[in-house]
């Protein structure tokens, strides 16, 4: 059965950093596509960093030089260093995996985690 748990998130002041975690069970893939996303209520999920198999990187445009997506691919983990945090960032943050070296959207990923709070106060 495969697991993905994300933690690290919480409360910060504008400006302040995080760093998310998240970590994949269940699975033996040296080269998955992992990607963080975020969710306001009412709104769609929106992909906020995606990495793939060759280490590519994507973001999108709101979190670009304030946040980096990484991973250590034989612990099946990933994280996204939150800095300079806004409270438009306010949001639940999900940790998604796609066994496969290519990135797509939301669609292309099966396995989730259940989510990380982050709120930004101004």
């Amino acid at each position: 059965q495969v697991e993905v748990v994300e933690s690290g998130g919480g409360s910060v002041q504008a400006g302040g950093s995080l760093r998310l975690t998240c970590d994949g069970y269940g699975y033996i893939y040296d080269r998955p596509c992992m990607a963080w996303f975020r969710q306001v209520a009412g709104k769609e999920r929106e992909e906020v960093a995606a990495i793939d198999g060759d280490g590519n990187t994507r973001y999108t445009d709101s979190v670009k030089g304030r946040f980096t997506i990484s991973k250590h691919n034989g612990a099946n983990t990933l994280y996204l260093q939150m800095r300079s945090l806004k409270p438009e960032d306010t949001a639940m943050y999900y940790c998604a995996v796609r066994l496969w070296p290519v990135c797509g959207d939301y669609q292309d990923f099966p396995f989730w985690g259940q989510g990380t709070q982050v709120t930004v106060s101004s």
